[in-house]
């Protein structure tokens, strides 16, 4: 049992080790993979926003290209009514054809009001479009350079890196599932990555509180898994002090 238990510590303070070494290798990477996801999802936002702006000049366009065929439609009916008038029977007839042409009239009108606020509209949509396509082109060259930045940092530690995680699935491939799935969330939940630690100098290597001495025993006869009543890390070993 006592072995079972000590090989079960030594397993997890080697997984801690090749964590603390990744974590490492992540922090000299810093805020930059952040950097180039929120990039990537800005730039996204903007071909979006573009796209947008330009399926609604394209149906301004279309409206526009309607409204001048309606207006060559209704020239066509004036011209129609005209004719009529020349040959009406009455002033009656003559009444009703003036009113028809009155009526294609003020629809030329209204066609060719709208037409003045498409072209109006698209004009804003176009200063739109070049501003947005501006700042995407910018947006664009920050994440051409993030991410090579973050490609020479990541080529100098890869070998380094895809070694450490061939040697944590080992390691945990040597830890019970129960107990690898504790020192994950540990880890989740404490600032500097550490789960498992020693005890240095009489205190707990994480949050440096106090163990008592009969604590010290049971952790250093590695009978079982003990972790800190403060902290909740596992406590893997007892650091002899020199004196």
């Amino acid at each position: 049992m006592e072995s079972t238990v000590a090989s079960k510590l030594d397993a997890l303070m080697t997984l801690q080790s090749i964590d603390s070494q990744l974590d490492e290798i992540r922090r000299v990477r810093g805020d930059l993979p952040e950097e180039v996801q929120d990039l990537e999802d800005e730039i996204e936002g903007y071909e979006v926003r573009v796209g947008k702006f330009d399926d609604e000049v394209a149906g301004l366009n279309e409206s526009i290209a309607q409204r001048k065929q309606a207006i060559k439609d209704a020239e066509v009916l004036i011209r129609k009514y005209e004719d009529q008038q020349q040959n009406v029977r009455n002033n009656r007839e003559y009444d009703a054809i003036t009113k028809e042409i009155e009526l294609q009239k003020l629809e030329m009108q209204i066609a060719e009001k709208k037409i003045k606020e498409a072209y109006y509209q698209i004009d804003q949509k176009v200063n739109e479009i070049e501003g947005t396509k501006g700042r995407l082109e910018e947006r664009r060259k920050d994440l051409d350079n993030k991410k090579q930045e973050l490609g020479q940092i990541v080529a100098e530690s890869e070998e380094e890196e895809t070694k450490l995680k061939q040697d944590r699935d080992a390691a945990a491939g040597k830890i019970e599932d129960r107990l690898l799935s504790a020192y994950s969330r540990i880890r989740k939940n404490v600032r500097n990555g550490l789960a498992v630690v020693a005890v240095k100098r009489d205190a707990c290597g994480g949050c440096f509180n106090t163990v008592p001495p009969q604590r010290q025993a049971d952790i250093a006869s590695q009978k079982k898994v003990i972790v800190c009543e403060h902290c909740g890390r596992i406590l893997a070993g007892v650091e002899q002090r020199v004196f």
